[in-house]
């Protein structure tokens, strides 16, 4: 390739405070529009803001996750410019002095793991949101967004590629996730993700022009717009052209880039500190107090399951994907200590079971105890396996234990001898065919004998033991 990309990314995630974070009024999505307001993030004369201290929790907790120092004097400041959804005309944000800075998140590549550095997270509001009516040349105004808390998360310029871009979100996304500050929802705009990229000739060190890009809405636009961007900046170099330092949205429909408007630069913000606002000042006792609340992250959670439990690198990823999912699978082995069985369970069982019904990890009906138990029924040989994923679709849609429906149902495995000898020997004399075949040399036809003793005794016959007893006759046959 002739030119390297260099990219950064401004990440916006919305808080999970119930309130706002200059006022009381609650941040709740879907209400109807203009309904959680009131003169503060209305922006009337007068008014004075009041910081919630909550906020300033979660950016401490973030911080911590992410590495970053955290500044003993933090101060807002006035962005000014002029849009239909900001109602004051002006947002509170920070600029010169943010909650934390220097910091750095560390993600996966196919050369190996790579330290993304992180320039500064602060604090701000958000503003409104304008709904444009297609029918009409009008557009509405709903303010219930305004005054919502976000914390913006500006990387360093050290993703060199789409994939990494991605992968930086989605490292990102699971750690405020975890963190329980941010839903990391895309789609509602909880997460929110803005790119600069710019292109230069490969090995050079300066920066060349770059551009904005907005509007997109999960990972895999990121990465497609990202990878347009590069083609649409090569084109323009290879022709001897200029890039334009400029805004552009994402057109997911088409596939490309289109030009907003041009850049704002730092001094069209006119930023000034908020004389409304004291400065944010964090101690030593607060930070340790946050400590205490950050989890185990994801990353760690993943190579520690590799390492602790022998787990494989894909099996780990997806269990690590949702903390309670995790938490799930923990408690589980607790009571039934067959790591990659119980894994094989979540994995295959489990979230096909909730992906049907349409529900997360934490409504899910079979506790950790109640799969423990039915694994242990497969396990000492109670039910077959076959058996014991019927009976975990009737646990899933009753609520009842697996020994409750095994005892009710009478699935128990048939394991007397005497009996499967007698149901084993009346399906050879019923297959003389087969019989031949696999005295020919076709053993494969075992599984056939297999299946009509297993018809016979409606699933519950002990599979292994079926085997053996089928291999022991027709070994009989073969001496005679």
């Amino acid at each position: 390739m002739k030119y390297e990309a260099v990219i950064g990314l401004e990440v916006h995630i919305q808080l999970l405070t119930e309130t706002k974070i200059f006022c009381g009024c609650s941040t709740r999505f879907g209400d109807a529009p203009n309904t959680n307001v009131c003169p503060v993030c209305l922006g009337m004369p007068g008014v004075l803001p009041v910081l919630n201290k909550k906020v300033v929790d979660f950016a401490i907790k973030l911080a911590l996750a992410t590495n970053c120092s955290i500044a003993p004097v933090s101060q807002f400041a006035r962005k000014n410019y002029f849009y239909p959804d900001l109602p004051k005309n002006y947002q509170i944000s920070q600029y010169e002095k943010p909650i934390a800075e220097h910091g750095w998140l560390e993600i996966d590549t196919q050369n190996g793991p790579k330290k993304i550095g992180i320039r500064r997270i602060h604090m701000e509001e958000d503003a409104g949101k304008l709904i444009h009516d297609e029918s009409k040349p009008v557009s509405y105004v709903d303010f219930n967004r305004t005054g919502v808390p976000l914390l913006e998360i500006v990387s360093e310029p050290d993703i060199r590629t789409p994939e990494e871009a991605a992968q930086y979100l989605k490292t990102l996304r699971d750690i405020v996730v975890y963190l329980e500050i941010c839903d990391g929802n895309m789609e509602e705009g909880s997460f929110r993700c803005d790119a600069n990229i710019s292109l230069r000739p490969m090995g050079s060190t300066e920066l060349g022009v770059k551009t904005e890009l907005k509007n997109m809405n999960s990972f895999k636009n990121v990465q497609k717009a990202l990878e347009f961007e590069i083609r649409r900046q090569s084109a323009l170099l290879d022709r001897g052209e200029k890039v334009v330092q400029e805004t552009r949205l994402w057109d997911a429909a088409r596939g490309v880039t289109v030009g907003m408007r041009t850049k704002e630069e730092e001094q069209d913000y006119r930023y000034f500190p908020d004389p409304d606002l004291v400065p944010v000042v964090v101690d030593k006792e607060w930070i340790d107090e946050v400590k205490n609340t950050v989890p185990e992250l994801p990353r760690d959670k993943k190579l520690r399951f590799m390492d602790q439990y022998g787990l494989p690198e894909y099996d780990a990823e997806i269990l690590v994907s949702d903390r309670h999912l995790a938490d799930y699978f923990e408690e589980t082995i607790v009571r039934f200590n067959r790591p990659k069985t119980v894994s094989n369970w979540i994995l295959t069982e489990l979230l096909r079971e909730l992906n049907q019904r349409e529900c997360s990890i934490t409504q899910c009906p079979v506790s950790p105890e109640r799969l423990a138990e039915l694994l242990q029924l497969i396990d000492d040989e109670t039910i077959s396996a076959k058996i014991g994923k019927s009976v975990f679709e009737e646990m899933f849609s009753t609520g009842k234990s697996a020994r409750t429906i095994v005892e009710e149902k009478g699935l128990k495995q048939v394991t007397d001898t005497d009996l499967l000898e007698k149901v084993v020997s009346e399906v050879l004399e019923q297959h003389p065919k087969e019989v031949e075949k696999y005295l020919g040399g076709a053993e494969k036809v075992i599984g056939f004998f297999v299946g009509q003793v297993m018809r016979k005794t409606q699933g519950k016959a002990n599979p292994k033991l079926v085997n053996e007893l089928l291999r022991k006759k027709l070994e009989e046959k073969r001496s005679k």
